[in-house]
This record gives structure tokens, C-alpha cells and sequence, in this order.
């Protein structure tokens, strides 16, 4: 499977919440094993960790989705942490749905005390998969309920690599993300919180950013443009009002 297969896919993919619970078959969970360790990183400094468990292994009383798979990720906790692991497990969320296969993210269930202490590192959040019992994909991008191209960026004939960004996954469809910059130099925003919904939202709308930042790295990857992320001090210095800087992604 290459990129323009899971670029494709991101026009039609859709969270999957209903589930048939008979586990995959071996094989197929040796190839979504193998993808796994495949899995690049936004920033490779990071120590992350896999691990697949079954339901029984996921607490119930938190567990609005039941899935016959899950993967729950790990993270060193450093600057970025949150965003790497969004950008790493959006490459599985569309490896699955291009394999015919559903997945969804999951901010609130935890794994068992036993699956959290066999790392060492951070637990972050859990992805739920398996096969679908709905429509697996969309229709058309009109089922998308996402805000318009002019909501989510300023800049301007970016549209083929923003529009991919813009049907992004995130938690409650906030959509946090911002662009500003053009072709050569794209500068990434997260929309700021107040403190109450800091509490609940923080954490998920930094993970949100690195599946689009995924999203978008694909797009340019299809179009033949490699692309680099960085820090870029005048840009964090001078975020739109009402967001804060992220990093930023130079075109090669």
C-alpha cells in the first residue's frame, strides 16, 4: 500500500463506532502488526511504544465504544509528545480504512492498571478497531461536517493541501488547527482554551494536530513536494490572535 492509496482515503474515511466483535483473523493482525512498526514519527527523538489488547484489557465503565481490537499508545513525555503520537497513529487510521478495515480514536477510555504498567513510558490514548458493522466510508465530502478552507487558514492557492487537513479527524470535530505562511513555509496554530476547557480538551487538541499535520504531509508527499518540520522563532512569536504555535513545515 502507498501514499496515494491512503491519500484517497482521506476523502472518504469516517469513525467507526459499531463494531462486529470477532477478532481478525492472524494474518491480517500480522499485517497491521508489521504497519505498525513501521510507523514514521513527526519527531523521532521521541521514544514511543505499541501495544495491541482486546477488550477485556480496556475499562468498561469508560468504554462508550466496544471494538474487538484496540492499540494503546505509549509516549515519552517531552516537548511535542502529543503531537507526534497524533501523527503516528493517523498513518494507521487510514492504513485500516484502506484495508476495508474500521478504527476510531478514543480520548477516553484507559487500558487496564496491568497494559499501563508494562511501559515505562506515558500512556496517551487508545484507537479502537475491527470490522465495521456501518458504512465504512462516506459517500462524498459534503458529509464531512468541517469548517470551510477560509476558517482553518489564510493563505492563499493551498487548497490541495489544505483540504485534506481540513477533513482531519478530531475530538469533538473541534478542528483546532490554523495555517498561515505559503508554499515555501507553512506555520501550524492550535486554537487556545480557557482554563475549564483546557481540562478536557488540551491534551486531545495537540494530538488533533499532529493527525493533520499527517494529513498534510501526505497531501505533499501525492503531489511530489517533500516537506520538513521544524521551529521557526518569528512565527511563535507572532501566532494569530486567539492560537498558539505548533511548529512549522518547510517545502523542499
Amino acid at each position: 500500500m502507498d501514499n496515494n492509496d491512503l491519500h484517497s482515503v482521506v476523502f472518504q474515511r469516517k469513525s467507526i463506532r459499531k463494531y462486529d466483535l470477532t477478532p481478525l483473523a492472524d494474518s491480517t493482525m500480522a499485517e497491521i502488526t508489521e504497519f505498525v512498526r513501521s510507523l514514521q514519527p513527526l519527531d523521532a527523538t521521541i521514544k514511543t511504544a505499541m501495544k495491541f489488547v482486546s477488550q477485556t484489557e480496556v475499562h468498561h465503565n469508560l468504554l462508550r465504544i466496544k471494538a474487538p481490537h484496540y492499540l494503546v499508545a505509549f509516549s515519552e513525555n517531552k516537548a511535542g509528545y502529543l503531537t507526534n503520537i497524533g501523527f503516528m497513529l493517523q498513518q494507521l487510521d487510514l492504513f485500516l480504512s484502506a484495508k476495508g478495515i474500521g478504527s476510531c480514536w478514543q480520548g477516553i477510555p484507559r487500558p487496564t492498571n496491568e497494559v499501563r504498567a508494562s511501559s515505562e513510558l506515558e500512556f496517551v490514548i487508545v484507537m479502537s478497531f475491527g470490522m465495521a458493522k456501518e458504512p465504512l466510508y462516506r459517500n462524498s465530502i459534503q458529509e464531512f461536517k468541517r469548517k470551510p478552507l477560509d476558517k482553518i487558514s489564510n493563505t492563499i492557492g493551498l487548497d490541495d493541501l489544505l483540504e485534506p487537513v481540513r477533513l482531519a479527524p478530531s475530538a469533538t470535530n473541534s478542528q483546532p488547527w490554523f495555517f498561515t505562511g505559503d508554499h515555501r513555509l507553512l506555520h501550524a496554530y492550535c486554537v487556545k482554551t480557557n482554563f475549564l476547557k483546557a481540562l478536557i480538551y488540551e491534551k486531545m487538541n495537540q494530538v488533533d494536530m499532529g493527525i493533520a499535520l499527517y494529513h498534510l504531509w501526505l497531501a505533499a508527499q501525492v503531489a511530489g513536494n517533500s516537506v520538513t518540520f521544524g521551529q521557526n522563532d518569528e512565527a511563535k512569536a507572532n501566532p494569530p490572535d486567539g492560537y498558539y504555535y505548533i511548529c512549522s513545515v518547510e517545502s523542499g
